[in-house]
């Protein structure tokens, strides 16, 4: 339930605060003086969009909040599920700065719009005169149906098999078009996975050649080099092994001698064990190291090989070819396996639909169940109202396909005539009758809908007299069992409420600012009599309004 509203720097709202009541709460009103106002300022806690054209002083921002008495509603999971801490009077904030950006606040957390809306689409539902072009919408008059039969449980049922059938369908589409593709192509992929495989790389394998390369290139210069250097250490008298065994020789001499020199002789005694370990390496590289022109011819192809499929893939290691060579197979393997894919699909898809079907057939067939109540219900409303020749029924077909809401689809066909039959309401009921019609939907769906809180916005437009007294009626007996909030401008509605709020302008410095107040018991009698009469008021409209008060 609403329990206040606050608006700060809106339109022509520089600053107010409403206090409402349980019950129904009446809202009347000069034309211009602000009521639809209110309901934009109100639509702006409810998720609206907005822009910086809403603030009357560009220099500041505005503020509406809205405090939700909630505790009847078993919201706590709402609240849980999106990190806000739960209040029993829930306060729900906007802001529009003076650069348009905007933010949203539950008991002060911030929120996104999208967060906000659904919060609020479970306390509070705005009735205005452009909401009666919904009733042509096939979904609208759906959850019509849905929402008086309490269709919510088998809807959301329905719903999570849908979702898993749409699901499969898109996959089980993706292979199959994946599957054309993947099949033109398969030879192009087998032959470039055979050129990989035939060429049997491995690991290291390009910078192993590359230097193999090197030596077979230079074999002839490396042993000639590598000659010359054994003998330059092994020379039987030049040599440089046999000079230092000579040398070492003359130590051993002297230093029995020159105790100093024993760490020479082992110097040089190192030295001599070294240099014969070099010319033992030396020797072996020289065996090692072939002049072997066709194996040259080998490493030079191989290299020659490796950097074709390197530039063709465009890959620069090996590393990467080889890992494309395995891309290839999973690629090919997976083609090759595709039909098994297909298949397991094709069976999943089966069963999804056989299941999404049978609860489609539930759904379906709970809807039907509700025509007659809905369609006795409504007539019974609409011939209240001043419409005695009402006649309205549920036109029903299935449809071929699935839909997000079922395979239903519905019109409301519509007659206001004897001997006519219903048609398309879109095509033949008039402004007023919409009305009506929506208020009929509207008081069906008061006590199934669950919401604390409706708004009217003129819903009664185009009657007066006793079909108005009737309507008010309807409004009235909704209140009963939900905070029901109309704005409107007949007298005899203003008459069923349990409180009255007048909007008014207040010229200050020639600025408009709109006002509201809650009407005493006598001011109310006063502003019906004007309603009935006028300005100039008369002794029958004070007596008329009296009646009125009665009632």
């Amino acid at each position: 339930m609403l329990k206040s509203l606050y608006i700060d720097n809106y339109a022509l709202i520089d600053n107010l605060r409403i206090e409402f009541n349980r019950g129904l709460s009446i809202i009347t009103g000069e034309t211009g003086a602000g009521k639809s106002i209110l309901l934009g300022a109100l639509s702006l806690i409810l998720g609206r969009r907005a822009d910086t054209s809403v603030l009357q002083n560009k220099e500041k921002k505005c503020i509406v909040e809205g405090v939700f008495q909630i505790s009847d509603y078993k919201l706590h999971n709402f609240f849980q599920q999106n990190s806000i801490d739960y209040e029993d009077n829930t306060i729900i904030r906007r802001e529009i700065n003076a650069n348009g950006k905007s933010r949203a606040f539950i008991n002060d957390t911030p929120v996104t719009l999208e967060t906000l809306g659904e919060l609020t689409s479970k306390l509070v539902d705005i009735h205005s005169q452009h909401e009666n072009l919904s009733l042509n919408n096939s979904i609208f008059q759906l959850s019509v149906i849905d929402n008086f039969g309490k269709h919510q449980q088998l809807l959301e049922t329905y719903k999570t098999f849908y979702h898993k059938y749409i699901k499969l369908l898109q996959e089980y589409n993706e292979v199959i078009a994946g599957a054309e593709k993947n099949k033109s192509d398969l030879d192009y992929l087998v032959f470039q996975y055979d050129q990989l495989a035939n060429a049997k790389l491995r690991e290291n394998e390009q910078e192993q050649l590359e230097t193999e390369q090197e030596q077979l290139t230079h074999a002839l210069e490396i042993k000639s080099n590598l000659l010359e250097a054994t003998n330059l250490l092994s020379d039987d008298e030049q040599g440089l092994i046999s000079k230092l065994k000579a040398l070492q020789n003359i130590t051993s001499h002297f230093k029995k001698y020159l105790p100093e020199a024993d760490n020479l002789y082992l110097r040089l005694e190192s030295m001599f064990i070294e240099s014969k370990d070099i010319y033992a390496e030396i020797e072996h590289l020289n065996n090692k190291i072939v002049d072997d022109p066709e194996r040259l011819d080998f490493v030079n192809s191989r290299l020659d090989l490796i950097f074709t499929l390197q530039q063709k893939h465009h890959s620069g290691t090996v590393s990467g070819l080889i890992n494309l060579q395995n891309d290839l197979k999973l690629k090919i393997d997976a083609i090759a396996n595709i039909d098994f894919r297909i298949g397991a699909l094709t069976n999943e898809l089966n069963k999804a639909k056989e299941e999404l079907e049978k609860k489609s057939e539930l759904l379906s067939e709970a809807r039907k169940q509700k025509f007659g109540a809905i369609q006795d219900n409504v007539t019974g409303i609409l011939q209240m109202v001043g419409i005695p020749n009402a006649s309205f029924i549920i036109h029903h077909q299935l449809l071929d396909d699935f839909t997000p809401n079922g395979k239903d689809f519905v019109q409301f066909l519509f007659s206001a005539n004897k001997n006519m039959p219903p048609k398309d309401i879109s095509k033949t009921a008039s402004g007023g009758e919409l009305s009506r019609f929506m208020l009929a939907i509207k008081s069906l769906l008061s006590g199934s809908s669950g919401l604390p809180t409706i708004i009217f916005d003129e819903i009664d437009t185009g009657v007066s007299g006793e079909i108005a007294d009737k309507v008010g009626t309807i409004i009235k007996n909704m209140s009963a069992g939900m905070q029901v909030i109309n704005i409107t401008h007949l007298p005899q509605v203003a008459g069923k409420g349990d409180y009255h709020y007048m909007v008014y302008k207040l010229e200050d410095k020639e600025i408009v600012h709109t006002r509201i107040k809650l009407l005493t018991e006598g001011e109310r009698h006063l502003e019906i009599a004007k309603m009935l009469s006028g300005k100039e008021l008369t002794e029958a409209a004070m007596e008329n309004a009296r009646e009125m008060l009665k009632n």
